[in-house]
């Protein structure tokens, strides 16, 4: 079984709560690897559905490569907490103030990483204050809205959260099968632990879904101002996206004049799909920028 099937972070990592001045939220902390000269840190969002746990397989060879990581359950999100049932504290504005607060506890400027949903909600935090970030890497997120198909998905999702328990949605998730955007990463390819991902979803808020569900059905085109933002972008994904189709990611980059980057073999988590790639592709990035202290 692998490291990643039971949730367990690499063995030089640490596992506590990063306080600042929003809260306190669960990290998974994981050094450089010893030996190697530090080049930065990345703070590391995961997304809809998900948690820290998402990253897993990316902490070492990023470690190897001289880069700290941190990855975060944000507000809400499986070990952090957060209001079950007050929706508005999951706005996206609210939820992008908790990224800088973040930043600003970690104590030096991050490369800032965020999948999917967590990366529409990075993009927020970026246009708030682009000030603590080297720079931005968007994987698997797209220029707005998710696709009608995974909007009917996350609407299924939402409207069985309003009148059943999270462990009777659960149980339905689990016979429908979980898309791209719910549950993911799927089994077959990130944590395995069926009792551990059922742990995960009834940590999570249900607030928190139904808000973030709202956003992903809902969010603008804001890369026109992610554009004008004077900070190295990277559009990261797998060959294969139905929840943003991999052209609308390519013609993203271009708008962006970011680094574009497919993974092939991955789909919508090549952070679990194809960890080794995926953490090359983006030290290969990260390398190439000027290093701020």
């Amino acid at each position: 079984m692998s490291r990643n099937a039971d949730f367990t972070p690499p063995p030089d990592a640490r596992t506590y709560r990063l306080r600042t001045a929003r809260g306190e939220f669960a990290v998974v902390d994981s050094p450089v690897a010893g030996g190697v000269e530090a080049r930065g840190t990345v703070l590391m969002l995961p997304g809809f559905t998900g948690s820290k746990e998402d990253f897993t397989l990316l902490h070492e060879p990023l470690g190897a490569r001289g880069y700290r990581t941190v990855a975060v359950d944000g507000r809400g999100q499986y070990e952090s907490d957060g209001p079950a049932h007050d929706e508005a504290a999951y706005a996206q504005s609210e939820l992008a103030r908790d990224v800088l607060a973040q930043a600003a506890a970690l104590g030096t400027s991050v490369h800032l990483l965020g999948h999917s949903l967590g990366g529409q909600i990075a993009r927020a935090a970026v246009l708030l204050d682009h000030a603590p970030f080297v720079s931005l890497t968007l994987m698997s997120s797209g220029p707005a809205r998710i696709s009608v198909s995974q909007q009917q998905r996350v609407k299924l999702l939402r409207d069985a959260l309003d009148t059943m328990t999270m462990a009777e949605v659960w149980a339905v998730i689990q016979a429908m099968g979980p898309p791209e955007e719910i549950g993911a990463p799927a089994p077959a390819h990130g944590p395995e632990d069926p009792e551990r991902l059922r742990d995960r979803w009834l940590g999570t808020k249900p607030a928190q879904l139904l808000a973030t569900g709202r956003q992903l059905c809902t969010e603008p085109d804001r890369v026109a101002e992610l554009a004008a933002a004077p900070l190295p972008c990277h559009v990261l994904s797998g060959a294969y996206d139905d929840t943003w189709p991999v052209p609308l990611l390519d013609e993203m980059a271009v708008r962006l004049g970011a680094r574009r980057t497919v993974i092939d073999g991955a789909e919508h988590s090549p952070n679990t799909d194809r960890p080794l790639p995926t953490a090359r592709a983006l030290a290969d990035f990260w390398d190439g920028l000027p290093r701020r202290s």
